[in-house]
């Protein structure tokens, strides 16, 4: 397919799990891929071998890193901010170094990022922002946090969107509930207690919520913007 011919995209976050999925998605559909890697060279370079697209190494803690990855990838026609890191646990006890990772990623980064990217962007272009279902609804104790970030997401894609709509350029965000990656396996230890509070009661696949930020990237989602999109098996329902 060659929905995206000629139009160029950056993942930050694109070397496992949804990031990957969402790379292999926009590179099968014809789009010049870039995305960011930190943890695992190797994957990093399984994922540019599959699928054509360049890995680039750049942490999200980093805002100097995300700035010049951002810049370097010159004019995109799409932006997907997908890194992330979710600290969960009694507040009480939480090392507040590793919220402040989290907020810096999860916040900071996808911020900084977004608004580094519309600077070149063309008229018509596409921020898409990965979220969270917890940013609606945290039934579980120890997810403060976490849901806090995903929640900052949800004014965050709403004032971009204001902010670039005279240049017709799209912000929404994805928010996936239990997803099954090395993150969240869908036979992991939490997955019945996570399934317990679902319609569908099982896992998502990285496949779908890569197909979901796919059509947000085309042409027929062009009127979609400052939008929540979820995509949780009825997690939030």
């Amino acid at each position: 397919m060659s929905v995206f011919s000629g139009r160029k995209a950056l993942v930050i976050g694109g070397s496992r799990g949804i990031g990957a999925a969402i790379v292999r998605r926009l590179s099968r559909d014809g789009a010049s891929v870039r995305f960011t890697w930190a943890g695992s060279r190797a994957r990093a370079e399984d994922i540019a071998r599959e699928t054509g697209a360049q890995a680039i190494r750049a942490d999200a803690t980093d805002r100097s890193a995300i700035l010049g990855a951002t810049r370097d990838a010159g004019p995109i026609d799409i932006f997907v901010f997908n890194a992330g890191i979710c600290i969960a646990g009694d507040p009480l006890v939480l090392n507040p170094d590793d919220v402040d990772r989290m907020i810096d990623i999860n916040i900071r980064a996808a911020y900084h990022g977004a608004v580094e990217a519309a600077r070149a962007m063309p008229d018509g272009g596409r921020i898409i922002l990965i979220g969270s279902t917890n940013a609606n609804r945290v039934p579980f104790r120890g997810l403060a946090a976490y849901s806090m970030t995903k929640s900052a997401l949800q004014s965050m894609v709403r004032g971009l969107a204001r902010d670039f709509g005279g240049r017709r350029i799209t912000v929404n965000v994805v928010q996936p509930g239990p997803t099954d990656t090395d993150m969240n396996p869908a036979n992991g230890p939490e997955a019945d207690l996570m399934h317990s509070v679902m319609a569908i009661k099982e896992h998502g696949c990285a496949e779908d919520v890569a197909a979901y930020v796919a059509f947000l990237a085309g042409h027929a989602a062009r009127g979609i913007t400052g939008a929540m999109q979820t995509i949780d098996g009825g997690f939030s329902a």
